[in-house]
């Protein structure tokens, strides 16, 4: 069977296993640890998780890809809309939850020292729990310094704060109308935009600030993220006029809004070879170092469009969402 390497406080791990649930495909879930580093290091590329590895030996990395894999090798119970324009946004919403997303989870995991103590104990207990309760403390230690001086690689700082925060708790709050009715992102049954969505939210869910904020004001959101743990499809997709009235201000007032000209002037940054970038973004100041990662994604969400262009449809929800131009630049 697949082996999957990860950890619960990973948010592309749990996606990945989420992703393995659904489908009903075999797999052993093997918590990233010192136990089990030098299998890790065997296949994985990068010492990132989740790293599965295929009965015939071979190592895979990155949740996406991983993903779209298995959606080629077991299409059922499919989680890509068979219209391409819907197949498209569902795309483009996984990418916003893992890109942007990201940001708010990481943001509010590193930043607040009560999260900062949940997140290192759970992370040092997983890699260190068999090495005796000193190196526990001495592990949490270490990550709570590692982590907390890494929140500038997702551009948390004190002139972002106010941003991340507010967006954390708009897309909360339109995801809440959004799964009023419904039990996923596109219908009755998971799509790419729930994994990428939703690992997250199921991550932030799990720390203590985030998931106050969520567990105050957010029920529906709340039991999507249970749902998703193990999701199970109980109904059609949706067709895009049934999701547009809830699902349009999500692509205008977060992706066009935010992610989308962050994501730009990001990758302009690295082609400049610039150490920082400065935006105005949803009508304040941000500032950030560029990162890497993200400008290859934004070229493969472009490419992912141009292949998926002539959609019908599809460019009409672009244009109204204001997304279009931003995917449509060369």
């Amino acid at each position: 069977m697949n082996r999957i390497f990860g950890s619960e406080l990973s948010p592309y791990s749990v996606k990945v296993r989420s992703f393995f649930r659904y489908k009903d495909l075999a797999h052993e879930w093997i918590p990233r640890s010192l136990a089990v580093q030098a299998e890790f290091q065997k296949y994985a590329k990068l010492p990132l998780v989740p790293l599965v590895v295929t009965p015939e030996g071979e190592g895979l990395q990155d949740s996406t890809p991983i993903l779209e894999r298995f959606e080629t090798l077991a299409p059922e119970p499919a989680t890509v809309p068979a219209d391409p324009a819907l197949a498209f946004i569902s795309a483009l919403l996984e990418e916003y939850g893992d890109e942007w997303g990201n940001k708010w989870m990481f943001h509010y995991r590193w930043r607040y020292q009560p999260d900062v103590w949940s997140t290192s104990e759970r992370i040092a207990g997983q890699m260190m729990g068999d090495q005796g309760t000193l190196a526990v403390a001495q592990a949490r230690a270490a990550v709570a310094e590692r982590m907390t001086g890494r929140l500038g690689f997702v551009g948390s700082n004190d002139k972002t704060q106010p941003l991340i925060e507010a967006s954390f708790k708009h897309a909360l709050a339109l995801l809440e109308v959004h799964l009023t009715v419904r039990p996923y992102l596109l219908g009755g049954r998971p799509a790419m935009a729930d994994f990428g969505l939703w690992a997250q939210f199921y991550e932030a869910a799990t720390d203590p600030t985030p998931g106050a904020i969520m567990r105050a004001s957010a029920p529906k959101v709340m039991a999507w993220v249970q749902r998703m743990v193990s999701p199970k499809a109980v109904g059609a997709f949706e067709a895009w006029p049934a999701l547009a009235p809830t699902l349009m201000p999500l692509l205008k007032e977060e992706v066009a809004a935010l992610f989308l000209p962050w994501s730009v002037a990001n990758a302009a940054a690295i082609v400049a070879g610039s150490k920082t970038f400065e935006m105005s973004l949803g009508g304040t100041a941000w500032s950030q170092e560029p990162q890497k990662y993200h400008a290859r994604s934004l070229a493969e969400i472009r490419r992912k469009f141009a292949a998926a262009r002539t959609a019908p449809g599809l460019e009409a929800i672009l244009r109204e969402s204001a997304c279009l131009s931003w995917l449509a630049q060369a």
